[in-house]
């Protein structure tokens, strides 16, 4: 887990509701009563959601379908108002919203409007982005829209490695748009969002740990998070990004000198009873690593979130991952208890 920041950690506790709080000891006890008895059973709604604001990006990163242009399902922005809808649906029992899946959030000209939409419902919200887009105007609006937490992914403190896995992508774009929330936040005497450099360790930029570190320092970011990276071919790594350093790798070399993912895959799955990800288009999805949904649980423009979370695809699949997690494609590669946080 992440380190916690005080004020972060209050601010997130602030919006936790009696009705949010109940539905969080159920989903909960749910989940340990499942693994106990090893069958699913599913008490409460999501604590979390991942809504996708938008397939696009301005990024070509080797590793990301986004980037790699590789989707198969369809691909467009998400709707300010099939959004709402959704949310209305869902808000009292929801206390963490995660604006993201695939592609760059600030390409959709509604974000924002989003942003201060949930933010009106007392929902935590987070985002995560590229930072090619936090202008001075954007990051006026990124804190006045009420958004909890801002992840920038930086990749490397110099253009040359940076740009080894950022493809297309400028530093120093990224080092203005962090500078210009910084400044924002001061001006406007905002305690929000709390900003974060996310930093994916691929073996071009692992020796750069240290010196991220002193970025965020110096430009004034709230923290710095260590992510391994994913890697699809992992057995022949093609593009050269699993690193050196042991311990920032999602991957190990066994006996045969051939890379394997370090996580043991259990029968169960967190994931799979408190969060779940809605693509732009509202297929309902598992998690993260299902990133072109192929295991589509349920479609928003045809059912009510709440039917679906309780539907016989989600009990079945939910089984499934019980029974032998191994099987599922999606599960292969997942960084369950690899993540480094700093």
């Amino acid at each position: 887990m992440p380190k916690m920041n005080l004020e972060d950690t209050r601010n997130l506790l602030s919006k936790l509701s009696a009705r949010r709080a109940w539905n969080a000891v159920k989903v909960l006890s749910s989940y340990y009563i499942s693994r106990l008895l090893k069958m699913p059973i599913q008490w409460g709604y999501p604590i979390s959601v991942s809504f996708e604001p938008t397939t696009s990006c301005n990024l070509r990163c080797p590793e990301c379908p986004s980037g790699l242009r590789s989707f198969t399902r369809p691909t467009g922005m998400l709707q300010k108002d099939f959004f709402r809808r959704t949310i209305d649906d869902i808000h009292k029992e929801l206390l963490y919203l995660i604006f993201y899946f695939q592609g760059e959030p600030y390409l959709n000209p509604d974000f924002l409007e989003m942003v201060k939409y949930a933010s009106g419902r007392k929902i935590y919200t987070a985002t995560s982005t590229n930072a090619h887009y936090l202008d001075d105007a954007r990051a006026k609006k990124t804190v006045e829209s009420g958004l909890d937490r801002l992840i920038i992914s930086i990749d490397g403190i110099s253009q040359e490695v940076y740009q080894q896995y950022r493809v297309g992508g400028n530093l120093d774009k990224v080092i203005a748009g962090a500078k210009n929330i910084v400044k924002w936040k001061r001006e406007l005497h905002s305690k929000k969002p709390f900003v974060v450099f996310q930093f994916l360790v691929v073996k071009p930029n692992e020796h750069q740990v240290s010196q991220v570190k002193e970025l965020a320092r110096q430009i004034g970011v709230d923290g710095v998070w260590l992510k391994t990276a994913q890697v699809y071919d992992y057995e022949n790594d093609p593009n050269q990004l699993i690193p050196t350093i042991d311990a920032y790798s999602r991957y190990r070399k066994d006996p045969n000198g051939e890379y394997r993912p370090k996580n043991k895959l259990y029968n169960h799955c967190w994931k799979l009873w408190h969060a779940n990800v809605i693509t732009w288009n509202g297929l309902v999805v598992p998690c993260c690593f299902d990133k072109d949904a192929i295991h589509r649980l349920g479609d928003l423009q045809n059912q009510p979130f709440k039917e679906i979370w309780k539907s016989d695809p989600y009990r079945r699949f939910r089984k499934e991952l019980m029974n032998s997690r191994k099987n599922i494609d999606i599960c292969a590669n997942c960084s369950e208890g690899t993540r480094v946080w700093s």
